[in-house]
């Protein structure tokens, strides 16, 4: 019943831009915590950022702060992440996740439940 779909990704030169979505489906974007991550090859999966169910709070890791935005269309139930001044370090397959249990953003990746598959964005020239 709940189903993320990211899109969007693809090939950017460093310093350009990319807008990622994630369309959910089986809840609103108002009722779990939801975020992005990424994992790049041969490292763990750690978080871009996440908005706060309770009273819609954008986190941020501090590595994407300035250049990545978070925000929601809630007309398409969609997640959105823009991401400008990309660099080749921000290359890795991006995913949205939510905590189908808890309306509070978590540190830890692990605590979300509900994946999407994931899009690849690759930062190069």
């Amino acid at each position: 019943q709940v189903q993320l779909v990211e899109s969007g990704g693809g090939l950017v030169e460093p310093g350009g831009s990319l807008r990622l979505s994630c369309v959910v489906s089986g809840f609103t974007l108002d009722e779990h915590a939801i975020g992005w991550f990424r994992q790049a090859p041969g490292k763990e999966r750690e978080g871009v950022g996440c908005i706060s169910a309770s009273d819609g709070s954008i986190y941020y890791r501090d590595f994407v702060k300035g250049r990545f935005t978070i925000s929601k269309d809630n007309a398409k139930n969609t997640l959105i992440l823009e991401m400008n001044s990309l660099k080749p370090e921000d290359t890795a397959v991006y995913y949205c996740g939510a905590d189908l249990r808890s309306i509070y953003c978590s540190a830890y990746p692990r605590t979300f439940n509900s994946w999407g598959q994931g899009t690849q964005v690759t930062v190069s020239s």
